[in-house]
């Protein structure tokens, strides 16, 4: 279990200057993994109303961490939480949450988590490797029959870090792009979805 400050920076790609950039890093597709994300949200949306996000991630057969990310000032608070297979099948399930850190946070801020559900799912195959101060992610993500290629940079010092990310797609002519977290990514699509 943890509680960590994420400070990340995004930018969406097309698929060619993802294509680039793996060639450029000399990434072949074997060091890329799989992981998906199980999100869940209220009808009311509490926890998008709390500035957060609730998700189980499976990165293999059987690790399971549950995640809740917490909007701060700078960056997100991330609890994370490893669970069982056991309970990550039973909050699949029931979407009950087991006990531990992240449950233990939700009632200490009383968030109302009445009517919670499974929402939907997102598959992304990522690779991440160190890249000046922090940590350089590709990732091709796929999510209601649509699929993005993202960016992101982690750093622990949000202002050297952002120079540093904008010299990087600089350096390889890629524009800056206004980029959602992947759920605000999720739920925009499910709600052109939902219209139709």
């Amino acid at each position: 279990m943890a509680k960590e400050i994420e400070i990340e920076f995004k930018n969406l790609l097309t698929k060619e200057e993802f294509e680039n950039l793996k060639t450029f890093f000399q990434i072949n597709e074997s060091r890329f993994h799989s992981q998906t994300n199980y999100y869940f949200e209220t009808p009311s949306f509490s926890i998008k109303e709390h500035g957060g996000a609730l998700r189980i991630r499976k990165k293999s057969a059987t690790s399971y961490t549950l995640t809740l990310k917490i909007r701060q000032t700078v960056g997100h608070l991330e609890i994370n939480q490893k669970i069982s297979e056991s309970d990550a099948s039973n909050m699949l399930e029931t979407s009950v949450l087991p006990d531990g850190e992240v449950k233990e946070y939700i009632n200490e801020v009383k968030l109302d988590l009445n009517d919670l559900n499974l929402i939907g799912e997102l598959t992304t195959n990522r690779v991440e490797f160190p890249y000046e101060d922090g940590l350089l992610v590709l990732d091709h993500s796929t999510y209601l029959k649509h699929e993005d290629y993202e960016l992101e940079f982690e750093v622990t010092d949000e202002n050297i870090g952002k120079q540093q990310f904008i010299n990087l797609l600089m350096n390889h002519q890629i524009p800056e792009r206004k980029t959602l977290n992947k759920i605000k990514r999720f739920f925009n699509v499910k709600n052109e979805l939902d219209k139709k």
